[in-house]
C-alpha cells in the first residue's frame, strides 16, 4: 500500500512535477470536470437557491447532531438494523471484522468509500484473512496497483488507458493474453466480468453512504455503475460506514442535497445509481441481506464542531473544488499524502491527522478562490485555509527563516512611515535590477518562485505613492 505521507508534500509535488505520464493524464481529464459543470448550472435557473438551502441544511443539522444521530439510530433499530459506534479508526476496524468473523466471511466486496480509505480496512481485513474487493472500476483499479485514490470521485483520474491496459494484463494472467484492449470499453467489460463472481462469492458487502436519513433510519448511496446495489443486496450482510456528519434530517432534504451533488461532481442532472436502503431484507423481499449493520465514526471530527472549522463537516464529497483547483490539477492527488486531496483535504486532514502532520497543506495554495465558488455547499474553504496557516504559525510548526522574515514584515508595517521608504527604496531597487525587461530572474529571499519562473518587476511607482497622488488630485 501506498505510504501515508502527508508531511513530505513538498518532495511529493516535486515527483509529480516530473511525472510525464501524471501531467498528460491530469491535462487531458481534469478541464472535463470543469466544463460539464458550468454547463449543468446553467441549465439549472435555481442552482445557487439550492446551494443556499443545502448549506442550511447541513448548518442546521451541525448545530443539532446528536439528537439526529440518535433519532437516526433509533429508526435503523425499528427497521431491524444494528448501530455501532467507533470513536476512532480501531474500533471502526474492530466492529467490521466482528462482524465478518460472525458469518465466517473470506470475501468482502465494497461500494466506494472515502471512510474506508481513512481508516485504512482493505489492509486491516487482508492482514486477518479477509479478502477485499473493490467494485467501483477506478478503486478496483488503484486496489490492483496498491495505491490510493488521487480524487474523491475519479480514484484513477491520475491513470491513462495504456497504463490501464498493463495492469489489466499483469493482474488478470486467467484470461487470454491475445486479447484485444486497446478500446475503453474493453477494459470496462473486462472488469465487469472478473468483478461479477466476486458479487456473488462475497459474504459481507460493505459499502459508504452519501447520506444517513434520520426520518427514515435509511442509508443513500449515490454511484454510476450500479455496483453499490449488488454490493449491498447479494451478500448476507450489508454494512454501512458512514462519518458523523453525513446525516440529514429527511429525505426531502437529501433530495434538495443530490440536486447539486451531482451536478457539482460529474456535470449530470442525477447519478446513475441513487440507492436507499433501510434494514435487512423483510419478509416477502425478492433480495437484500439478511443483516444490516452501520458504523458510525467520529474519527476526530466532533472536535471540530464549534470551531472556525466546522464548516469543513458540510463537505458532501463531490469533489468540485479539486477540479478547479490550479494546485491539484498541477500534482495530482497523491502529492497530498493522505486520503482527501485538493482544497477540501488541506483543511480535513491537518484537523484529523494534526497541524503537525500536515502543515505543508495549508500552504498549497494560492487563494485564487475557485474552491468556495464552485463549491455547492458554500464551504469557505479560503478562510479556514488561513485559519490553519495562524495555528501553524502560533505553533512554531513552520521554518525559522520564514517566522523571522513575517517578524520583520510585521515590525516593519506597524511604522507606516518607515514602512513607505523601505518599499520604495526596495520598488527602485527591483526595477532597475529587472534592466528594463519588467521581469525578475533572480531576487534574495524569493528563490523558491525564482527557482521555476520570472517575477514581475515593480513598474513605476509604489501603491502609497500613486494613492497620495490621487487623493492630492482630487481635493484641487
Amino acid at each position: 500500500m501506498m505510504e501515508m505521507s502527508p508531511g513530505s508534500f513538498k518532495d511529493n509535488v516535486a515527483k509529480a512535477l516530473s511525472d510525464g505520464q501524471l501531467q498528460y493524464a491530469m491535462t487531458e481529464t481534469g478541464p472535463r470536470f470543469i466544463v460539464k459543470r458550468t454547463k449543468a448550472r446553467e441549465a439549472l435557473p435555481e442552482f445557487d437557491a439550492l446551494r443556499d438551502q443545502s448549506r442550511d441544511i447541513k448548518n442546521h443539522v451541525l448545530d443539532h447532531l446528536d439528537l439526529y444521530l440518535e433519532r437516526y439510530e433509533a429508526k435503523v433499530k425499528d427497521a431491524g438494523g444494528h448501530v455501532h459506534w467507533a470513536q476512532d479508526a480501531e474500533e471502526a476496524r474492530a466492529a467490521i471484522l466482528s462482524i465478518c468473523r460472525s458469518v465466517n466471511a473470506r470475501i468482502v466486496t465494497k461500494g466506494k468509500s472515502m471512510i474506508s480509505e481513512e481508516i485504512e480496512l482493505n489492509h486491516y481485513l487482508e492482514g486477518h484473512g479477509i479478502q477485499p474487493v473493490e467494485t467501483d472500476l477506478g478503486e478496483y483499479l488503484i486496489q490492483i496497483r496498491n495505491e490510493r485514490p488521487s480524487h474523491i470521485i475519479a480514484p484513477a483520474v491520475h491513470l491513462t488507458r495504456d497504463q490501464v491496459e498493463a495492469d489489466f494484463r499483469k493482474a488478470h494472467t486467467h484470461l487470454d493474453p491475445n486479447r484485444d484492449l486497446t478500446e475503453i470499453p474493453a477494459l470496462v467489460e473486462e472488469a465487469r466480468t472478473v468483478l461479477r463472481g466476486k458479487y456473488f462469492a462475497a459474504d459481507v458487502g460493505i459499502t459508504g453512504a452519501n447520506f444517513l436519513i434520520a426520518e427514515t433510519g435509511t442509508s443513500i448511496i449515490v454511484t454510476n455503475e450500479g455496483n453499490g446495489d449488488l454490493t449491498q443486496t447479494l451478500p448476507k450482510v450489508h454494512i454501512v460506514l458512514a462519518s458523523i456528519e453525513k446525516i440529514v434530517p429527511t429525505l426531502e432534504d437529501a433530495a434538495t442535497i443530490l440536486r447539486v451533488l451531482a451536478r457539482s461532481a460529474t456535470g449530470q442532472d442525477f447519478s446513475n445509481y441513487p440507492t436507499l436502503s433501510t434494514g435487512p431484507r423483510r419478509e416477502g423481499d425478492p433480495d437484500g441481506p439478511g443483516e444490516y449493520h452501520v458504523i458510525i465514526l467520529d474519527n476526530g471530527r466532533s472536535n471540530v464542531l464549534g470551531t472556525e472549522f466546522q464548516d469543513m463537516l458540510r463537505c458532501i464529497r463531490c469533489g468540485a473544488c479539486l477540479n478547479h483547483c490550479p494546485v491539484y490539477n498541477a500534482v495530482g492527488g497523491h502529492a497530498y499524502g493522505w486520503v482527501y486531496p485538493g482544497p477540501i483535504g488541506s483543511v480535513v486532514t491537518p484537523a484529523l491527522v494534526g497541524i503537525e502532520n500536515a502543515k505543508h497543506l495549508p500552504n498549497a495554495s494560492t487563494f485564487c478562490g475557485r474552491c468556495e465558488e464552485v463549491c455547492p455547499m458554500r464551504i469557505p474553504i479560503p478562510k479556514m485555509l488561513r485559519h490553519w496557516r495562524e495555528k501553524e504559525f502560533e505553533r512554531h510548526l513552520q521554518p525559522n527563516a520564514q517566522r523571522w522574515g513575517l517578524n520583520a514584515w510585521a515590525w516593519l508595517a506597524k511604522r507606516p512611515g518607515l514602512y513607505r521608504k523601505a518599499t520604495a527604496l526596495a520598488a527602485r531597487v527591483l526595477t532597475n535590477q529587472g534592466h528594463g525587461k519588467g521581469r525578475l530572474s533572480k531576487v534574495p529571499l524569493a528563490s523558491g518562485w525564482t527557482q521555476f519562473r520570472e517575477l514581475p518587476a515593480p513598474q513605476g511607482k509604489t501603491f502609497h505613492q500613486l494613492w497620495k497622488e490621487r487623493r492630492k488630485g482630487a481635493r484641487t
